[in-house]
């Protein structure tokens, strides 16, 4: 009897592995994270079958146990701030956008070059959705909590929080070439 609970298990994991990994990479903004839902879900599985816990139709329990191990994620983690979120540069260094806002030289290249960067990101703000747009402003540089955001529009703060991220991912993407062009006045 073990053994056929744990075959059915691998047929679950062989049969729901694909799809379950797919949904939950569309929901977490770091890859790395990925697969530590996924595997958090398996082994809820196992500890559901262990405890002989009735599971009528697996493929939506597994999938409602993935959006409540991603709901916990991105509870646990920060909001990024935009000033303190990473870019590799073309070296493959990594700096911080706030680094790059607050360097001082007197380097007309180097100015020009920040001066770009400025640019870029009120262009790649404009881009933004009006919501997006609406939170990075607010938490970014009014300075307003999530909380405050939350009790002033009647939105939910989660949703909040996944709009901030996606401006941020939005952002990095979009300001990348920039920055490897400040970067390299800086360097050289």
């Amino acid at each position: 009897m073990a053994r056929d609970a744990e075959r059915r298990i691998v047929d679950i994991v062989e049969a729901e592995r694909a799809r379950l990994r797919n949904f939950i990479r569309r929901r977490v903004p770091h890859a790395e994270d990925v697969e530590d839902v996924l595997q958090d879900v398996f082994s809820e599985l196992v500890e559901a079958n262990r405890r002989l816990m009735p599971i009528d139709h697996v493929s939506g329990w597994l999938f409602r146990v993935a959006r409540n191990r991603i709901v916990d994620l991105l509870r646990k983690r920060e909001p990024e701030r935009l000033g303190e979120a990473v870019i590799e540069s073309s070296t493959g260094d990594p700096v911080r956008i706030e680094d790059l806002l607050q360097a001082e030289t007197h380097d007309p290249e180097a100015e020009y070059a920040r001066g770009r960067l400025v640019e870029e990101l009120q262009r790649a703000l404009s881009e933004l959705p009006v919501e997006q747009r609406a939170v990075f402003v607010a938490h970014e540089i009014e300075g307003k909590s999530f909380k405050q955001l939350a009790a002033a529009t009647g939105v939910n703060m989660n949703t909040l929080l996944a709009r901030k991220r996606y401006a941020v991912l939005h952002l990095r993407q979009r300001l990348q070439q920039a920055f490897d062009e400040f970067r390299s006045y800086r360097k050289g």
